[in-house]
């Protein structure tokens, strides 16, 4: 495993944009292996009320989301850079096992090393439950194609 992770801090507002893509990119795989990989091997978390620290609790925490939470696709906006930070607003859709759609809402903080490894995130989220027909990402599992809108583009 390399400690670098390209962009590297101190980040510019096209370099922010390109970390935040990227981890948007890996989430959306829903592997938790290949996103744990992005995170220092003590990273520390918070998750809405949940702490931890470690690839192998970020491992365990991403297994257990994507197992509840069916169907994810995933936006993540840069909304603040400085240095070796990054401020970042998401939203997410999802359904759980009885077929409740959601939108998930939420600010994420992170903190990266030199090597451009995240080793902090801090997300507040709240679900929003949502109609089918009010689903606003519909693209196939994985990545978000490129020309599919942003956050913003669709006034979230």
């Amino acid at each position: 495993m390399s400690d670098t992770r390209p962009p590297l801090p101190p980040f510019t507002a096209e370099t922010a944009a390109t970390k935040a893509r990227g981890a948007e990119d890996a989430w959306n795989t829903r592997d938790p292996e290949r996103v744990s990989l992005a995170y220092t091997p003590d990273s520390w978390w918070r998750n809405r009320s949940e702490f931890f620290s470690g690839r192998e609790a970020i491992v365990a925490f991403l297994a257990k989301k994507w197992e509840r939470e069916r169907e994810y696709r995933l936006i993540k906006e840069v909304w603040a850079f400085h240095e070796n930070r990054i401020a970042a607003r998401f939203a997410y859709e999802w359904h759980d096992d009885g077929g409740q759609w959601f939108r998930s809402h939420g600010n994420e903080q992170w903190e990266f090393t030199e090597g451009g490894l995240m080793r902090r995130r801090e997300a507040s989220i709240n679900d929003v439950p949502i109609r089918e027909s009010e689903r606003k990402f519909h693209w196939p599992q994985g990545p978000r194609p490129a020309d599919h809108p942003g956050l913003s583009d669709l006034g979230l």
